[in-house]
């Protein structure tokens, strides 16, 4: 286990670096690097203010180091400031990144909660109506789109009944009514994924002798299913786990603008259409890093979860 986490971490590492690489390299590649550290064409920039910061980015020295100073800067936290703020790039991230984070993780939470029960009971009732509703379901939501799912749900609950209001986020730290609209859109695609692996891992292990040992044995179909089947079929959708809930914390762009809601993925729009580069970088860097502890985390689960998994 030790050999894997220093594996996986040393592999973590290097995707790191290879991604600032990336950005680092994009910055560079219309000219002269101040043109986006700046936001605009350098009309009116005072001469002394230009010099300044091209001795900050160490545009004198070879390209190496400048990446080198660049690292060192990030390691420490100090991911530059914002052009369109004009605050550091740590501050303004961290302003959003709750509310990114209570919208993710309430979707997350749902659509595990809507789409593995329906998975189960969609395999262990194969053929029957409820199969056909579930699986229904599932391609529903796996082929409409978000916004359109959102517009109808705002025009539905907002617009007409006017139970739930169209946007925003509401006074406080979390309002349960400006939470619910946003938070059924951007669970109704990872509700419909869970209910596809589950059902699909659920299948294949019904067919296993275990199984079908213990139905002989005259165990209650509850226990088999959640007691011998499902403990043994969690694995494919624990792996969806992760992916989902770092791509909904990374990938709420959508939902934030149909909805107006303040956080990480409007930043990153409103950061990309002001050529908001440091931003755009520590939003890129941080989330990237994230999702590789994620995936250390998960290979560590996996073992624990399952004994026939060997790491070697």
């Amino acid at each position: 286990m030790a050999r894997l986490i220093i594996r996986r971490i040393g592999t973590g590492f290097i995707a790191l670096i290879g991604a600032m690489l990336i950005l680092f390299f994009l910055a560079r590649a219309s000219g002269d690097p101040r043109y986006v550290f700046i936001g605009q064409e350098g009309v009116g920039i005072d001469p002394e203010v230009w010099d300044r910061l091209g001795e900050k980015l160490h545009l004198d020295d070879p390209v190496p180091v400048q990446f080198g100073y660049w690292v060192a800067n990030l390691v420490q936290g100090d991911f530059g400031e914002s052009v369109a703020h004009q605050r550091p790039v740590i501050q303004v991230i961290r302003e959003r990144i709750p509310n990114t984070a209570q919208l993710a993780i309430s979707a997350w939470v749902l659509g595990i909660v809507v789409g593995v029960p329906l998975g189960v009971f969609s395999a262990t009732n194969r053929g029957k109506p409820l199969d056909y509703v579930s699986r229904g379901f599932a391609f529903l939501g796996q082929s409409l789109p978000i916004f359109w799912i959102g517009i109808v749900l705002i025009f539905l609950f907002a617009a007409n009944l006017q139970w739930l209001p169209a946007g925003t986020k509401g006074e406080g730290f979390i309002s349960i009514k400006h939470l619910i609209l946003p938070t059924v859109t951007l669970a109704w695609f990872p509700a419909a994924s869970y209910l596809r692996i589950t059902r699909t891992a659920m299948l294949e292990v019904m067919e296993s002798e275990y199984v079908k040992l213990a139905r002989a044995k005259g165990v209650g179909r509850y226990t088999v299913w959640w007691k011998h089947a499902f403990r043994n079929a969690i694995i494919p959708p624990l792996t969806l786990s992760v992916f989902i809930l770092f791509g909904l914390m990374s990938g709420t762009v959508i939902v934030e603008t149909v909805f107006s809601w303040p956080g990480l993925g409007r930043l990153a729009i409103g950061a990309l259409q002001a050529t908001d580069f440091p931003l755009l970088a520590g939003i890129t860097i941080i989330f990237g890093g994230l999702f590789l502890i994620g995936i250390l985390v998960l290979d560590i689960v996996y073992a624990f979860l399952d004994p026939r998994i060997k790491y070697s």
